[in-house]
């Protein structure tokens, strides 16, 4: 019979949100390039496609979560989410490899760095003491892991409560990381600007607690579809999302830990 499906595939059907979100990042990139240029209109064309990005995703993402409730989503499109969301985070790892080798290019070559001046961290910086509050925060994402983890292992068996319980601790800790982040952000004793240690620094740490709070909102949407009943057993492919997202996290924190904290600033005075 025609128009008969005889396939596991899930055909979409027209959607105005991809050609949408497709023009509104081009006015939110283009607008920030003109207001970086002080044009008069830049910031009002970058605001107003940083708003439509928001919205495209909302929607998009809204059709997603139907076409889930509709059974759409058979194991053939469900594997090819999952392939979706490994490649996104290989991109994401690729993205901080370029901050990495900003801070290891100058760190351990600092004598072909003229801005560094043949002594790596340069002559007057002091550094964070990596054994204070980035020990500190290092805990707290860890711990964030172990409830992430306790939160879906409580979704296989069955366990609403657990799940709950599981994400609402994760979310607490990845605020209260966020918080004790921006604290020593406030009270850093080198600034972005005027050194290649500041910049390099406050870049790869920076974007990694922009992950953070991208991270904090993706579990924050995964609690509000739990209270409302979402996610099975055997079908949860946005709460699973969320927390390989949140893990890719945990992971590169470690590595900024180790080499930008404790390696970075071996040698130098510690600030307090």
């Amino acid at each position: 019979m025609a128009g008969t499906k005889n396939h596991d595939y899930h055909i979409l059907e027209p959607d105005p949100w991809p050609i949408i979100g497709a023009f509104s990042a081009l006015a939110l990139f283009g607008g920030a390039v003109m207001w970086m240029h002080a044009n008069p209109y830049g910031k009002f064309i970058s605001l107003a496609g940083l708003t439509m990005v928001l919205v495209t995703m909302f929607n998009w993402w809204s059709n997603t979560i139907k076409e889930a409730h509709a059974g759409d989503h058979t194991p053939v499109v469900s594997l090819h989410l999952r392939y979706g969301m490994i490649l996104f985070i290989a991109s994401e790892v690729m993205f901080f490899v370029a901050w990495f080798w900003a801070f290891f290019d100058a760190a351990l070559f600092p004598s072909a760095v003229d801005a560094v001046g043949g002594h790596w961290p340069p002559k007057g910086i002091e550094v964070l003491d990596p054994f204070a509050f980035p020990l500190l925060n290092t805990l707290i994402l860890l711990c964030s892991g172990t409830t992430v983890t306790w939160a879906h292992h409580a979704l296989i068996h069955g366990d609403r409560k657990g799940l709950k319980l599981g994400l609402m601790a994760t979310i607490a800790l990845g605020l209260v990381f966020t918080s004790v982040q921006a604290w020593e952000y406030a009270h850093a004793p080198f600034a972005f600007k005027g050194s290649i240690y500041g910049s390099t620094f406050f870049m790869a740490t920076g974007f990694h607690g922009f992950h953070v709070i991208v991270g904090t909102i993706f579990l924050i949407v995964c609690l509000i579809r739990a209270n409302k009943g979402d996610f099975t057993p055997k079908q949860h492919f946005g709460f699973e999302a969320a927390a390989w997202y949140w893990h890719f996290v945990d992971v590169v924190w470690l590595f900024l830990f180790v080499s930008i904290y404790v390696w970075g600033g071996w040698g130098a005075p510690i600030h307090g």
